[in-house]
């Protein structure tokens, strides 16, 4: 029976990365190769195991290493979506303070977004160039109707910004607005950034290239429902929150090719996951397309398209942390145990770990 208590560990809040490093691929890499079967799992939830003793073959490298690990045979899949400015303050009729977080593009004038605080329909945010009013009020989130002059996205680039996770108090704009964004972000729509792309650099990926690795892109949208803890609903319905999500026709044929001649899918990122694994039909094959998945992995589960993982370090008791228990099992208490006792990086800013 799954259960949320299974998926919590111990961190120290001073592991948790404020600020990005300042060249991104020199980060540190655990790189779990080869896992064997836990004896007696029940050690495992009591915590009586002694640190990766039944994991074979881990390796502690720099990310820009990965380099020398991949070749000809291998298939990079990187979500493209670009993070934008989506934190506005303004202020209420009354003259109070407000904050908003935009979510989801409705159309061209309409939003769902977070409010602090909770508004009722009709009233009115005044944001200076840009104004808006509450058309409809949902359990968690409003709808709202900007009046606005020029281009949207332009306006919020200059008025708006960078909407990082809690767990990050740094509130240096200039700086966050490029640190959270990947090199090769390309569609604005995500509340919160891919955050395992943030590892590459454009040299790295031309060196790749040259080595012959297949590099691909899809697009999913990341919600900051992405940060939220898992109910016992996420549990009962077997659904996350919803995200849009993308894959062109020419990619998924590259992808599906690439599949049938036995190259390694290497998905960079949950949300690249998630975007195969919603898009694979039960035949193994890709399709090409775009719609809003509730798709929640978590054990057991059998991956339908992804060969292999690079990913961050994930909060407790998050669908994020239940997804890498699918792919790797439940030895990934011991791999976690092991990067909080080597001071390894958490979260949006951290380190990153390849499950190969």
């Amino acid at each position: 029976m799954l259960r949320i208590e299974d998926y919590d560990y111990e961190l120290p809040e001073s592991l948790i990365a404020q600020e990005a490093l300042k060249k991104r691929d020199e980060c540190k890499l655990l790189i779990v190769n080869k896992l064997k079967p836990t004896p007696d799992p029940s050690l495992l939830m009591e915590g009586k195991n002694n640190i990766c003793n039944n994991i074979e073959n881990i390796e502690e490298r720099k990310f820009k290493d990965i380099a020398d690990e991949l070749g000809k045979n291998d298939v990079l899949v990187l979500n493209e979506s670009r993070v934008f400015p989506a934190r506005l303050i303004g202020k209420k009729e009354s003259g109070g303070r407000v904050e908003l977080l935009l979510l989801k593009k409705i159309n061209e004038t309409d939003w769902e977004a977070i409010c602090r605080p909770g508004l009722k329909i009709g009233k009115r945010l005044d944001f200076g160039v840009l104004k808006g009013g509450v058309v409809e009020n949902r359990d968690e989130t409003i709808e709202i109707r900007f009046e606005f002059e020029g281009e949207f996205w332009k306006i919020l680039e200059r008025i708006g910004q960078t909407p990082i996770p809690p767990y990050i108090h740094n509130d240096k704009e200039v700086e966050i607005r490029k640190d959270y964004q990947t090199v090769y972000a390309a569609n604005y729509g995500s509340a919160a950034a891919p955050t395992a792309g943030l590892h590459f650099t454009d040299e790295l990926l031309e060196k790749l290239s040259k080595k012959g690795v297949q590099i691909e892109k899809v697009n999913l949208n990341v919600g900051l429902g992405t940060f939220k803890p898992i109910t016992e609903k996420n549990l009962v319905t077997g659904k996350l929150h919803s995200e849009f999500l993308e894959i062109k026709p020419e990619v998924a044929k590259s992808l599906n090719l690439a599949k049938k001649q036995g190259k390694r899918i290497i998905a960079v990122g949950t949300t690249t996951v998630r975007t195969l694994e919603s898009m694979t039909n039960d035949q193994g094959m890709l399709q090409s397309g775009s719609k809003e998945t509730n798709i929640f992995i978590y054990p057991p589960y059998k991956f339908k398209f992804v060969d292999s993982l690079i990913t961050n370090f994930h909060l407790p008791k998050s669908s994020l942390l239940m997804l890498i228990a699918a792919m790797m099992g439940e030895e990934w208490r011991e791999v976690y145990k092991l990067a909080v006792k080597n001071k390894y990086r958490f979260f949006s800013f951290g380190d990153a770990m390849w499950i190969r």
